[in-house]
């Protein structure tokens, strides 16, 4: 019988970790649904990494094109040739 009475009784250093732990989570339950709702913003907003690497790959296909078109349009046509002669 005296094996259950100690079972029940609880040491007062539990207690008092118990309610430590209690105002801890009272305190910090609004700032973990800021973090939270923080967290879950960045995640969806467009970021400028994202932004910069379409524009870089934008412009290196503008790039792209223009080197072509450049190179096969530029041919080096020799001054000394007529094109009318025959």
């Amino acid at each position: 019988m005296g094996r259950k009475d100690a079972a029940t009784i609880k040491l007062p250093v539990d207690q008092y970790r118990k309610q430590i732990g209690k105002q801890d989570y009272k305190k910090t339950k609004p700032i973990l649904r800021a973090t939270k709702l923080k967290a879950e913003a960045k995640k969806t907003a467009i970021g400028i990494k994202e932004v910069g690497l379409v524009l870089a790959a934008i412009l290196a296909l503008l790039l792209a094109f223009y080197a072509f078109f450049y190179l096969r349009l530029s041919t080096d046509i020799d001054p000394d040739l007529d094109p009318d002669e025959d």
